[in-house]
């Protein structure tokens, strides 16, 4: 019976050398190789007390940004939402009362406004789709929790304080996604 491909191989039972037979060559290569590491500088960081430096593209924890008056920059638009792949935002929208001007930036907002971040894949996705720049991924880790309960983020953990010295500072992504709308905008112009 002929085979079907011509990738068949002929295996040779080759005779071992004495030195192969003992493996004390294949041992003292791999100690070797055992000790130069032992003498290395560590990669590891004790992380509580010494943190690593991140990117500047470094995607983490959402915030919802308020505008310099203080008043929540989120319409309830819901792009943010349709944008997730992960569907991990939900939200629900009402509208403003008379003598809210003060807490709400329009007639619109967001009552309730959630972020699963067991589902979210922090794309950036939702940061790129709102029109009005108010959310955000910073620079902060996500912190750990034992239950799956708090990991749905409220807009008692996204939406930052009111006292301007407490607030993120984004600016650096903020006029990155100002650039790539610029870009977007552009490129569909010229299609």
């Amino acid at each position: 019976m002929q085979a079907l491909t011509n990738r068949s191989k002929v295996v040779s039972k080759k005779k071992m050398t004495f030195w192969e037979w003992i493996y004390l060559p294949a041992i003292v290569k791999g100690m070797s190789i055992t000790l130069k590491h032992f003498f290395r500088k560590k990669a590891t960081i004790s992380y509580p007390e010494q943190q690593r430096e991140f990117s500047q593209v470094y995607r983490g924890h959402h915030v919802l940004k308020r505008d310099e008056e203080g008043r929540e920059r989120c319409t309830a638009c819901g792009l943010c939402a349709v944008a997730c792949p992960a569907e991990a935002i939900t939200m629900i929208a009402a509208e403003r009362k008379p003598g809210e001007e003060h807490l709400y930036r329009e007639e619109k907002y967001a009552e309730v406004y959630e972020i699963n971040m067991l589902r979210c894949i922090f794309c950036g996705d939702c940061e790129e789709a709102c029109p009005k720049e108010a959310i955000f991924l910073t620079d902060r880790i996500v912190e750990s929790e034992y239950e799956r309960s708090p990991f749905v983020y409220g807009k008692n953990r996204l939406v930052e304080p009111l006292d301007p010295a407490k607030r993120i500072d984004i600016s650096k992504r903020q006029t990155e996604s100002v650039l790539k709308f610029k870009q977007n905008k552009r490129f569909a112009h010229n299609k």
